[in-house]
């Protein structure tokens, strides 16, 4: 026992000693350390905007609004997230690690103490240790664009950059990048050639919005967070300060300067004018109030610049961080209640648990994947699909599992989803999702008597959520004023006996088809 107050007295005593810098030497220390980058920001930021004045758009929320989601994205119903960086070297629950590996108390400090433990103290050892450890020596983007392709995606959206500052991209405007470190790859570069040649549209994900407060928890003691030689890596690291306002909704007062914004806002061009990417997808923290102005810039730039190629393009946000009709909104690991009227996306990742590769992960079933992408489709939604692979750049196993799982239903399902557009109602059954955002596993199971319901060519489409065991469905929505010509089961190509009746349509079904546990049938309609 006496040990134990020793160490602890050891400690406290050290804690007691360190002194966190105070808000201006932190602002001071991460613009010294950006200024080599200086002109080539000043140069991006530029052409940024003479680019958002120049065009259909203006950086004005009002004139935004003539946006319109393009129909290659429509059409498109499913892509596939890549999360993949740095933090899959510890892979340890998730892409979160870097910045829980510096809280020393609370529930999220197993991460500390893992950290400790396998890679050694600190401040000597940080996540800036963990860069050469992430050498990608497996990663062939051809076969992971071909292993999409063959899922069933039709646009593919790698992270180009995480809340950790490490770029996955060439950058002027770092040397914290996979070119100049770790993989010595431009991983953005390649798989952007690759997802292309196998004819996808290419998005990319900037999360750096985040990275002003993630380190924030290294601030407390005497870590490398702290060190002014890393500070272009770790960035500002404000204390994120929350509150709720007299609405009782949070409100973020944290600290974000007119030098970040600018840094944001070039580097997010930056990705646009070196990739030209279809689709940009921004994660939560750009609804914080000082990235308004900063957003709408980005916006008419991305869209003026996409225009004056003829490209249609896509911007993601979540919440309420763009104005309605300003771009597409996207549910993170949530669904719609019902139709939106406006082209939407969910994201979910094949793990419930994580983004980011994290050995030990659980992962969702085939089934309620292809029955989450029914839901979403026919209320006029997109699926993302995220996989986390390894720091050696190979594919989970059971990840590859659940993609080649999902593709060949949508080899032989697809008709019911690549192209449609909702019903008049977007389907019927005793099963009602869990609406909103970080929802997707609260939803029951879905049962025999759960539809959904899509159009295309004057065609309509019903999803069976699973497969009765009588051999008979019933589908009310299909009433006898409705004149059926004809059923196809796609899974098998063939037609299936029906009856209408007051009740609705009934179905006599076949053999149960092996593979995903969801049936798709095509419903031909007399023309009136």
């Amino acid at each position: 026992m006496a040990a134990v107050a020793c160490a602890g007295t050891v400690a406290a005593t050290e804690q007691a000693a360190f002194t966190p810098p105070d808000a201006a030497t932190i602002e001071q220390q991460w613009v010294a350390a950006n200024k080599p980058y200086d002109h080539a920001r000043s140069e991006i930021l530029a052409q940024t905007e003479k680019v958002a004045w120049q065009g259909p758009m203006q950086p004005d929320w009002q004139r935004l609004t003539a946006y319109r989601t393009p129909d290659w994205y429509r059409d498109a119903k499913f892509g596939i997230f890549i999360h993949w960086g740095v933090y899959s070297v510890p892979a340890f629950k998730g892409e979160w690690y870097p910045r829980h590996m510096y809280e020393r108390e609370g529930e999220n400090s197993d991460r500390y103490r893992h950290q400790i433990a396998t890679y050694g103290p600190m401040p000597k050892v940080g996540y800036k240790d963990l860069i050469p450890l992430f050498k990608a020596e497996h990663f062939d983007p051809d076969a992971w664009a071909k292993l999409f392709r063959e899922a069933g995606a039709r646009y593919v959206v790698p992270v180009a950059e995480h809340h950790d500052g490490f770029a996955m991209y060439d950058s002027k405007l770092s040397d914290w990048t996979a070119v100049k470190m770790g993989p010595h790859r431009d991983v953005i570069g390649e798989l952007a050639k690759a997802i292309r040649a196998q004819g996808m549209k290419l998005g990319l994900s900037s999360h750096r919005a985040e990275h002003d407060w993630f380190y924030e928890y290294g601030r407390q003691f005497d870590s490398d967070v702290n060190d002014p030689r890393y500070a272009a890596l770790y960035g500002p690291a404000h204390p994120n300060k929350g509150a709720k306002g007299e609405d009782g909704q949070d409100v973020d007062w944290t600290f974000v300067s007119d030098a970040y914004l600018n840094d944001w806002l070039a580097r997010s061009a930056e990705i646009v004018q070196d990739y030209h990417p279809d689709l940009m997808y921004f994660d939560w923290w750009i609804g914080q109030p000082r990235f308004r102005g900063a957003l709408a810039d980005f916006a008419a730039f991305y869209y003026n610049q996409a225009a004056a190629r003829q490209q249609g393009v896509v911007l993601n946000y979540k919440l309420n961080d763009m104005r309605p009709g300003t771009g597409t909104l996207n549910i993170e690991r949530g669904q719609a209640a019902g139709i939106r009227e406006q082209p939407w996306q969910t994201e979910t990742s094949v793990s419930p648990d994580s983004w980011g590769y994290a050995e030990g992960d659980t992962y969702k079933s085939p089934d309620e994947i292809v029955q989450l992408l029914a839901d979403v489709v026919s209320k006029n939604g997109n699926l993302l699909l995220n996989i986390g692979p390894k720091a050696d750049g190979t594919i989970p196993d059971e990840a590859r599992g659940i993609l080649q799982a999902v593709g060949q239903w949508m080899h032989a399902n697809g008709d019911a989803i690549y192209g449609t557009r909702p019903w008049q109602r977007f389907g019927e059954g005793p099963t009602e999702v869990a609406a909103g955002t970080n929802q997707d596993t609260k939803t029951k199971p879905y049962t025999a008597d759960d539809f959904r319901f899509t159009m295309k060519n004057g065609q309509l489409y019903a999803i069976e959520m699973a497969w009765p065991a009588t051999k008979h469905a019933l589908i009310h929505s299909i009433g006898p004023t409705m004149k059926v010509t004809s059923v196809t089961l796609l899974a098998t190509g063939k037609p299936v006996p029906f009856t209408q009746q007051p009740d609705g349509l009934h179905l006599d079904l076949p053999a149960q088809p092996q593979g995903v546990h969801v049936y798709a049938y095509r419903i031909a309609l007399a023309s009136h």
